[in-house]
């Protein structure tokens, strides 16, 4: 992990390196409340937007070249594409042979059903980090985040989905597909 942590910090703007940090120890907390493997969910949070360095156009000609399959919602709604890049490279760049990790590098942006636990550790601590202040419901989050992850998950994605349609922004068709998945298992939960 330290040495991956020199690597990405001559690789990653200042404070895109302050963010993978902060998401890294995010990523511990929520691992030790939900006794899950806190070494790999420090990793899983540092490593998670290694491709954050690239433009949307160079992520897009670097998946074409090594393979890594984009559907046409992601091209439209490129901000995705760094978590599939980031598996790629997280993988072959990085060495990091783990598929759980790779799995929650991968679908940090939108989610997925199904979310394995550091999936959804990685998902909500990205949106969570001490460093992020932007979404009005940042402090119920941050407490829900410890208390229950399904619900956190279906709460987030439902704000996320809310905040882009405001916007006028597309949202990549997983989001909506996530949202639905755990929409109804919370539903079922009561």
């Amino acid at each position: 992990i330290i040495t991956l942590r020199k690597q990405l910090k001559s690789k990653l703007e200042p404070m895109r390196f302050e963010h993978s940090v902060s998401v890294s120890f995010t990523c511990t907390a929520l691992a030790m409340r939900y006794g899950y493997d806190i070494q790999k969910a420090e990793l899983a949070g540092l490593m998670h937007d290694c491709a954050k360095r690239f433009t949307d156009s160079e992520l897009i000609r670097k998946c074409q070249k090594h393979g890594v399959a984009l559907t046409e919602a992601e091209i439209k709604a490129p901000a995705v594409i760094h978590a599939k890049y980031g598996a790629y490279l997280a993988e072959n760049k990085y060495g990091i042979q783990d598929p759980e990790i790779i799995s929650a590098i991968a679908c940090h942006t939108t989610g997925k059903p199904d979310m394995s636990m550091l999936d959804k550790i990685l998902y909500i601590a990205d949106y969570i980090e001490p460093r992020r202040d932007k979404a009005d419901n940042l402090p119920q989050m941050r407490k829900l985040a410890y208390e229950d992850l399904d619900k956190t998950m279906y709460e987030i994605l439902k704000s996320t989905l809310e905040y882009l349609a405001k916007k006028g922004a597309a949202a990549d068709p997983m989001t909506a597909t996530a949202y639905e998945y755990f929409r109804q298992l919370v539903a079922a939960e009561k």
